[in-house]
């Protein structure tokens, strides 16, 4: 039976349990997803935006106990949480508002092929599966869950095992926002389930946000099946400073960026990359930093770090840590494993890193800096680009000609320069190599789980032109 349970990261105890779907009841989710789907498919794009809308307010009333179960949950800071709850209502509206204009037909060049009318439309594909991490509860399945709906897709959740209850808050608010029941389901099943879930042929597509072996399962399964899958998966995300960077910025950022979710972010910057003419600066700096985040309840608003999401985790981190130490790096600070309860972990940089370390080639999911020391900027790309990973990445240069080549020679998904990789609904999001593909969010994300029908008109055809029609 999976452990499907609220556990309070900060002092270790089981607050709630949950008894994991029998496959009946399974069965039925699907079902009744399925039949949502034939529901929703045929209601207006203005009124999936009514709903869309109605979601997004609950979302702001209800932001403080939405992010006190967050935190509770997973142990991100509970201004974090809030902050959470408001990006994901100002998604929503984003997709109400933007969605008309995202799914309208696209007119095409009718005399290049032959037509009195040819045309784009975009139409739903029917239940779509998403497997969604611990990390961001609400967000990572927010950017799913308002293009998915909004297109007239439904949506089918098996979350982490450890945040059940941020799930099935996620369930509510989509109904009482009016959307059709079972428009929004969650599932409480282990991740056994997974491969039964997706070979089901009511379920047409899954979306995956998680560890590349996840990622590579679920990429297997639904190959047999042939069933389109996004995948958001691991990162190992450089954070580059070259010699004309505002340094104390680039510090201060870093700090940010690295501690993000307690650490605990696929697209937080974990390796930091530093032209050996502002090494030690920033070095001394970034250190610092780090060294006076206050680390402590993630309930208390004077906290800058909470703990780690398991214990598992922290251990894992923790022994990264050791294992380059035992190799000869150095730490500057942190790197020492609390006493007490709770998964707590402090900020920690290691530098004179080498390729027979954990850290050189490992993900470290927790509040971990490594320092890497280069000579010039092609060296800088060579280590950046060194790593199976490819979601975000980070360059702070002051020079346009480094911008610009930054730019297009950082092998990532996503590229921030002078600023902290993060997130908008306005644009594509995802990663290359290993760290996944397709992406989520702006108009491509919507696309990604869309029908993208060709219309073809020859002769005889009525004169109405595309672009009447906008589901």
């Amino acid at each position: 039976m999976p452990h499907i349970a609220t556990t309070n990261p900060a002092t270790g105890q089981v607050l709630k349990t949950y008894e994991a779907m029998s496959t009946e009841q399974l069965d039925g989710a699907i079902e009744r997803t399925d039949l949502a789907y034939q529901q929703l498919r045929t209601t207006t794009v203005d009124q999936r935006a009514r709903w869309m809308t109605v979601a997004a307010d609950l979302l702001d009333a209800e932001r403080d106990e939405i992010a006190r179960i967050m935190t509770t949950e997973m142990g991100k800071t509970y201004a974090s949480a809030q902050a959470e709850v408001t990006k994901c209502a100002t998604s929503a509206r984003f997709y109400a508002d933007r969605a008309p204009g995202f799914l309208a037909d696209e007119p095409a060049d009718a005399d290049a092929v032959k037509a009195t009318r040819a045309f784009i439309r975009y139409q739903p594909i029917g239940v779509v599966l998403a497997v969604m991490p611990w990390n961001f509860p609400l967000w990572q399945v927010m950017r799913f869950a308002a293009p998915a709906l909004m297109a007239g897709n439904t949506g089918l959740l098996k979350h982490a095992s450890n945040v059940p209850q941020t799930a099935l808050l996620l369930e509510d608010v989509f109904r009482r926002a009016g959307f059709p029941e079972g428009a929004f389901t969650t599932v409480l099943v282990g991740s056994d389930a997974v491969e039964t879930i997706l070979a089901d042929p009511r379920v047409r597509a899954a979306t995956l946000t998680g560890s590349e072996s996840a990622g590579r399962s679920i990429a297997q399964i639904a190959g047999r099946e042939l069933k389109k899958t996004v995948l958001e998966l691991g990162g190992s995300d450089p954070f580059v400073v070259m010699p004309s960077a505002d340094v104390d910025r680039a510090a201060e950022v870093a700090t940010t960026a690295r501690c993000q979710n307690n650490g605990q972010s696929c697209i937080a910057a974990k390796r930091f990359i530093v032209h050996t003419d502002v090494f030690d600066a920033f070095a001394e700096r970034f250190a610092a930093n780090m060294a006076a985040l206050r680390v402590g309840d993630p309930m208390d608003p004077d906290t800058d770090v909470g703990p780690l999401a398991s214990e598992r985790g922290r251990d894992e981190v923790h022994a990264q840590v050791r294992d380059a130490v035992d190799n000869g790096a150095t730490v500057l600070c942190g790197g020492e494993l609390p006493t007490g309860d709770g998964w707590f972990y402090p900020p920690t940089v290691v530098t004179d890193l080498t390729p027979t370390m954990r850290m050189w080639s490992e993900e470290v999911f927790g509040p971990v800096a490594g320092l890497f020391r280069v000579s010039s900027y092609e060296e800088a790309i060579e280590v950046a680009n060194g790593t199976s990973f490819g979601l975000g990445s980070n360059a702070w240069t002051r020079d346009p000609a480094e911008q610009e080549r930054f730019a297009t020679d950082l092998d990532a998904g996503n590229v921030f320069i002078n600023g902290m990789t993060t997130s908008y609904p306005e644009l594509p999001f995802g990663g290359v190599k290993n760290s996944g593909y397709g992406r989520e969010l702006s108009a491509l994300g919507m696309r990604e789980f869309c029908n993208t029908k060709t219309v073809w008109v020859g002769e005889g055809a009525a004169s109405a032109g595309a672009g009447a029609h906008a589901e």
